[in-house]
């Protein structure tokens, strides 16, 4: 079996699949992404399939090695999110030549289904809540919301006020049988998260994630020391090598994502070295179906594994593209907060070609927004 074409499809709202086809007529999906390069990350894959075309697919681990390693320039977001997507067409390729899903050439499953969270849109508390309510409805028993909006280095304490006022809400209305995660993106400070952590302690959030920049994630420790709040960081972590030093700081969840760590066969390694510190793994994942189904084969297959974040409903509940390029959106079963396994090979789900290559007649150039503080500086998105 040889590759023989590699094309890739900028697909609304912002994504970006990659289809490899092979002689024998397996075609392997796969979804290498940075989410507002999206033409960077496309050009990254045309650069490297010269080492592609004309060779066995089936190898995955040296293709790995050599997609990695082979440049003298090495590693960051481009190039490990093409590395990722070109990762996870491989195993899909593989999978559907034996006719096995990717997770039983990983070991087989050690669980029957996996937890998933769902966003929470909505500007104000009342809006939040409603978004909870209507989530638990749906039968979800974990949320995920952004804590706050712009923050200032040492903001004021009705900023911080404001953000406890805000989780309190939520977490009277949806009580304590909901699990409600945080995601701070970034926008704390070391000196704002030593203030803000302590005084969320009392609304038991399943996790607080990214509550500094990623720049500071190996500093982590004296701030994992100071709260019993859980920490998780890792969506801007690109391999193994980047988590080495995040691991030991007493974080609790690791959050590597499908489509920019390396994809299936790094975050599998991250995920192990990730059990060896007690850290809990929930892959990053607001992105299409393919990255999601290569982070639930993952899931199946991985002991640690701690809860799935997934784009169905994120932020726009009533009009989510995640299933609309499946041909069967029932490849993903949803019950009570759960996903069973895609029931198909290699990666379990059956893109439909016609619907990827009229959407990327439309194509996009999805950015992601530029915040200022009222002085006119930048500000964390």
């Amino acid at each position: 079996m040889k590759i023989v074409k590699m094309e890739t499809f900028r697909v609304p709202p912002r994504w970006l699949f990659l289809r490899i086809e092979t002689d024998e007529g397996i075609v392997g999906w796969g979804e290498p992404i940075v989410e507002g390069r999206a033409e960077t990350v496309a050009a990254a894959v045309a650069e490297v399939s010269d080492l592609l075309i004309g060779t066995d697919p089936r190898r995955i681990e040296d293709h790995w090695q050599v997609l990695a390693k082979g440049g003298f320039y090495r590693g960051g977001p481009v190039l490990s999110s093409a590395l990722a997507g070109i990762d996870q067409a491989l195993w899909d390729i593989k999978g559907k030549a034996l006719g096995v899903p990717v997770y039983e050439l990983l070991g087989g499953p050690v669980r029957d289904r996996v937890r998933v969270y769902r966003w929470l849109g909505g500007a104000t508390a009342s809006e939040l809540t409603d978004s909870a309510h209507q989530a638990v409805a749906e039968g979800y028993d974990a949320v995920k919301l952004n804590a706050s909006d712009q923050l200032r280095h040492l903001d004021t304490p009705a900023a911080v006020r404001g953000i406890v006022a805000r989780l309190t809400a939520l977490r009277e209305a949806v009580g304590w049988d909901v699990d409600i995660a945080v995601d701070f993106h970034g926008r704390l400070s070391t000196g704002m998260a030593r203030r803000t952590l302590p005084l969320v302690e009392p609304l038991l959030p399943l996790f607080v994630e990214e509550p500094v920049l990623p720049e500071f994630s190996r500093d982590l420790a004296p701030l994992a020391a100071a709260t019993a709040v859980p920490l998780a960081t890792g969506e801007r972590l690109y391999s193994r090598w980047d988590f080495r030093d995040v691991l030991p700081t007493g974080i609790a969840v690791a959050q590597p994502d499908l489509s920019h760590a390396g994809g299936i066969s790094e975050v599998r390694r991250i995920a192990a070295m990730a059990e060896a510190y007690d850290v809990a793994l929930a892959p990053h994942c607001p992105l299409g179906p393919i990255a999601f189904a290569a982070s639930l084969h993952i899931d199946f297959a991985t002991p640690n594994f701690l809860i799935q974040e997934q784009s169905l409903a994120l932020h726009a509940p009533y009009d989510n593209p995640l299933l609309s390029h499946l041909v069967d959106p029932a490849a993903f079963h949803y019950a009570d907060g759960h996903v069973t396994p895609p029931p198909g090979p290699g990666l379990g789900i059956e893109i439909d070609e016609e619907a990827v290559r009229r959407a990327a007649s439309e194509g996009h150039r999805w950015r992601n927004q530029i915040w200022r503080h009222g002085d006119g500086s930048f500000a964390e998105w």
